[in-house]
């Protein structure tokens, strides 16, 4: 009996140990426990503001490592480094990216507009994917290189407009598709920014740099200019140099359901307007180029094979659109910060900022058909935008060119910012003067610039006013050509 008691008992611990090496590591370290080895080491550029809610998002509970921390200002990066107290911080990215490659998988990018393209660039070139704020880029020429250097560099990639993987946008999707409003034509968005000064002079005088901050660093590609607390640490969107205004920081989320819903394209041409309300004395028009205006209105056209061509319009500074006569008076429309309205041969889609709330406005049979209607669209799985940030982490795991698709991958947000910036274009085009030959009362500058642009969307060209063609890219700082 001892014997057959020991042959027993190693043949059962014989197969508990067989048994050990094959259960998941995940069930070994008991409920919610993640593999390291299934753990991204993300790296962050941008660490105040919006960049802690994305590093948040990517770490995204514990279930990545946030392995290193990069931001110019050491008070923006306080609150970072102490959630991330064992992650290696910098000031320069540049220095993070050459010491941390063989550390990490991924890098968030959340500084401002203006030095985008230098850190993602730099990332994408060391083959790491990239999460980047909106817009993608300060410029469209930078945008472009950016989407083709995703595909070259086998990277995956997710801009940060968070509403483009809500259900709202998804729901709108299916009403267009399953064609209750018709064939639409014209389209209106609307936001409430800027929110921080627009439209006026550029600040004089010079200004001791914070101790904290390295102004070389934060400037990055841009112009040399002494600090001003006008720039850093949150009023930067106004600025030509280092914003894109309140299309920059809005269209993104604004655009994002029409341009989507109607599977838009390149642009054909822009034109716009501006609210003149810098005026320095009588009959005398205040002239700031250095800034985004207080508001404008920007018309694009896209032109779209075998159907009607979509003519969009971009209000912004509190300007609205003319309401439809199928929404009733007392019906808000949109929300505080802005509205999408999709007007169709059959009835009008509306929604809020990031596609929230869409409704459907015209008959009662409209809008019962609109909540009877199936859902046909797989929804991304995750609240208040963290499945934007889980959908990119999930496809950094799986891998390039094996992921699913992504709700804002850059094939898809190249181009749609492309058509934003278009808007920053038209701007810009809009300031451009020179001396008036013949000086008339009132009229010492031609503004040749103030028409419709004809935009060459493949050439990223404006093909009648040559001019204008400027401000498709920008000059680096010496230093900063990568």
């Amino acid at each position: 009996m001892e014997n057959n008691s020991r042959r027993d008992f190693l043949k059962k611990s014989s197969l508990a140990v067989a048994g050990f090496y094959i259960v998941p590591r995940h069930v070994l370290g008991g409920k919610g426990f993640i593999a390291p080895s299934d753990k991204l080491n993300i790296a962050a550029i941008g660490c105040g503001g919006k960049g802690w809610s994305d590093i948040l998002g990517a770490y995204d509970s514990g279930r990545n490592n946030i392995a290193a921390l990069c931001d110019i200002d050491d008070r923006q990066m306080k609150q970072s480094v102490e959630k991330f107290p064992s992650a290696n911080k910098y000031k320069d990215f540049r220095i993070m990216l050459e010491k941390e490659k063989d550390n990490i998988d991924a890098v968030t990018v959340s500084t401002p507009d203006h030095t985008h393209y230098v850190s993602a660039m730099a990332a994408m070139s060391l083959g790491k994917h990239v999460y980047v704020q909106k817009p993608l880029a300060h410029n469209i020429y930078e945008v472009r290189k950016m989407t083709e250097a995703a595909v070259q560099q086998k990277v995956v990639t997710q801009m940060g407009n968070q509403g483009s993987s809500g259900d709202g946008v998804r729901r709108m999707m299916e009403w267009y598709k399953a064609g209750l409003i018709g064939e639409v034509s014209k389209v209106h968005v609307w936001t409430n920014r800027p929110v921080w000064p627009q439209g006026i002079a550029k600040p004089t005088g010079k200004v001791e740099v914070p101790k904290e901050v390295d102004w070389d660093l934060w400037l990055g590609p841009a112009e040399w200019e002494d600090y001003q607390p006008a720039y850093h640490p949150f009023n930067w969107r106004g600025w030509v140099n280092y914003g894109t205004g309140s299309l920059g920081d809005m269209a993104c989320h604004m655009m994002d359901p029409p341009y989507r819903v109607l599977g838009l394209g390149y642009p054909s041409e822009v034109e716009c307007s501006i609210a003149n309300t810098a005026w320095t004395g009588p009959f005398k028009e205040g002239y700031f180029p250095e800034s985004y205006p207080a508001a404008s209105m920007i018309h694009l056209k896209f032109p779209r094979k075998g159907k009607s061509d979509v003519k969009m319009t971009w209000y912004d500074g509190g300007l609205m659109p003319e309401r439809p006569e199928e929404i009733p008076a007392d019906v808000k429309l949109g929300d505080w910060s802005g509205g999408v309205l999709l007007l169709g041969t059959k009835g009008v889609m509306m929604c809020g900022v990031y596609g929230s709330n869409p409704t459907l406005w015209g008959s009662e049979s409209l809008k019962a058909k609109g909540e009877k209607l199936p859902i046909t669209i797989e929804r991304v799985v995750g609240s208040d935008g963290a499945g934007h940030y889980q959908q990119w982490l999930q496809a950094c795991r799986d891998g390039y060119g094996k992921h699913k698709p992504l709700s804002s991958s850059f094939d898809y947000s190249g181009p749609m910012s492309e058509a934003v910036l278009m808007g920053n274009l038209a701007i810009r085009s809009y300031f451009f003067r020179s001396p008036k030959k013949d000086k008339q009362w009132l009229q010492e500058y031609d503004y040749n610039g103030r028409k419709k642009l004809l935009w060459d969307g493949k050439e990223m060209k404006i093909t009648n006013f040559d001019e204008a063609n400027q401000f498709v890219k920008r000059e680096y700082r010496q230093g900063w050509n990568l």
